[in-house]
């Protein structure tokens, strides 16, 4: 099992006989607790058999009001599938227009006082959580931080793909913890001597593009971010607001 959560773009996938095993199963797992999506795909299965039926052997003479049914049929699901794939497309403009409007209007120095505002995502709760964990783990001798880090071996096994680091930091830790979205990858760092970040990563489940923000949640710093479908966070106990965002902006601009 992939873990992956499952998108409308599984459920077209699933409907044409596209996914292999795994995810077939992996989505009828998903419809069997979403009852509108499993009606709406069941209604897309029953007009696919309708079409297939109605245009199974052209050769033959049909009646003219079967091709002109199935035509009707066939036009309506590529209608309904280019609007849904129009509906995606319009979300993803409006999110990436949104963050360079943001950019744009709050300039590349730090954020306004409105930013402050903004609600944090869900994942930031879990982004904190990871952090004060890796800080827990590095007072106890029994629970031996892992220092070993490979970022190849962790998109394989996750499909995270993490920032390039800049070659003074130093990696201490390295965990993968359960999160509500699946796997998630918690980098515990070190800039500076004395100094230790958090570097947060998972995939929420949905595509978007975010510029850096700030924010300060249980006594900690953290910059969140999204690139695609993975989204990031830096939390550190002690760095400035705006050290900490100009650092989560270099690692943004690392993985375009």
């Amino acid at each position: 099992m992939t873990n992956d959560p499952v998108l409308e773009s599984d459920l077209h996938a699933y409907v044409d006989d596209q996914l292999d095993v795994t995810r077939r199963i992996e989505v009828e797992a998903y419809l069997s607790q979403h009852p509108q999506a499993a009606a709406q795909v069941m209604a897309d299965l029953r007009i696919r058999d309708e079409l297939r039926l109605a245009l199974a052997d052209r050769r033959c003479p049909s009646d003219p009001k079967t091709r002109e049914a199935a035509g009707r049929l066939q036009r309506s699901l590529a209608c309904r599938r280019v609007y849904g794939a129009l509906q995606r497309v319009a979300a993803i403009l409006v999110f990436v227009a949104a963050g360079w409007a943001g950019h744009a209007y709050f300039g590349p120095f730090g954020a306004k006082e409105v930013v402050a505002s903004v609600q944090p995502p869900a994942f930031l709760e879990e982004a904190i959580r990871a952090h004060k964990t890796s800080l827990l783990r590095e007072k106890m001798a029994s629970q031996p931080e892992v220092s070993d880090y490979d970022p190849d071996d962790i998109r394989s096994a996750t499909a995270i793909v993490l920032p390039p680091l800049p070659h003074a930091w130093k990696v201490v830790d390295t965990q993968i913890f359960p999160s509500a979205y699946g796997p998630s990858v918690e980098l515990a760092v070190e800039p500076r001597a004395g100094e230790r970040l958090s570097l947060f990563a998972l995939r929420p489940g949905f595509f978007t593009v975010q510029q850096p923000l700030p924010t300060h949640a249980n006594d900690v710093q953290a910059v969140y971010w999204q690139i695609g479908d993975v989204a990031y966070a830096l939390v550190a106990d002690t760095a400035s607001a705006d050290e900490l965002t100009a650092t989560a902006r270099r690692l943004a601009r690392s993985l375009h």
